[in-house]
């Protein structure tokens, strides 16, 4: 999706006219067509295969519909889902929003429906993948200022060293070994620093 190169689309729908439609409509707006599938199935193989920024799914497929398609691409954070489908009921939308799709187009639509809706699709994925990425990063600081609290903790009471000390201490073997805090922490955790 960078400026490197074309953003990526995976076209999962079961009339092949309308698949030939969409491949056009998109390469002439400079998407790249990653691949192509007429069932839910063969969409989730190729998007684990070539890896697409963006699939569009259709709802009503044979084998493996697009709702439950989605829910399997979604849960594994690897793209943005675009639902296509005849059908604009009220629950199917609101079971596509649970299934992680990121945006919704109803036939028959046309360029100007559909390019909007892919470019909302994309920003939407991306900001969700930057906040799971955020609490992933705030998880793991979380849990390294626990090691370094517990080692600090071991430091004090096995070398009767201030929690000022203990954290100097941490902070300079880990300078010094080009290591992790947390490392350091985990190895005085242990036992390895007593």
């Amino acid at each position: 999706m960078g400026a490197d190169r074309p953003t990526r689309v995976l076209i999962a729908e079961d009339e092949a006219i309308i698949r030939l439609d969409l491949k056009e409509m998109l390469e002439e707006e400079g998407y790249e067509v990653v691949g192509e599938a007429a069932d839910g199935d063969a969409a989730v193989r190729l998007a684990r295969e070539r890896d697409p920024d963006l699939v569009i799914l259709d709802i009503k497929m044979p084998g493996l519909d697009g709702i439950s398609a989605a829910e399997r691409l979604t849960g594994e954070d690897g793209c943005a889902v675009l639902i296509l489908t005849a059908f604009s009921q009220a629950d199917l939308v609101r079971r596509a929003a649970d299934a992680g799709a990121m945006g919704y187009v109803v036939k028959p639509f046309q360029k100007s429906d559909l390019l909007p809706a892919i470019e909302v699709a994309l920003a939407r994925h991306a900001e969700l993948v930057a906040v799971r990425r955020e609490a992933a990063d705030r998880s793991r600081q979380l849990e390294d200022r626990k090691l370094i609290d517990r080692a600090k903790g071991r430091l004090m009471d096995g070398r009767g060293m201030t929690e000022a000390e203990a954290f100097r201490y941490i902070q300079k073997r880990a300078m010094d070994e080009r290591t992790p805090m947390r490392d350091i922490a985990r190895s005085i955790i242990e036992g390895g620093d007593e």
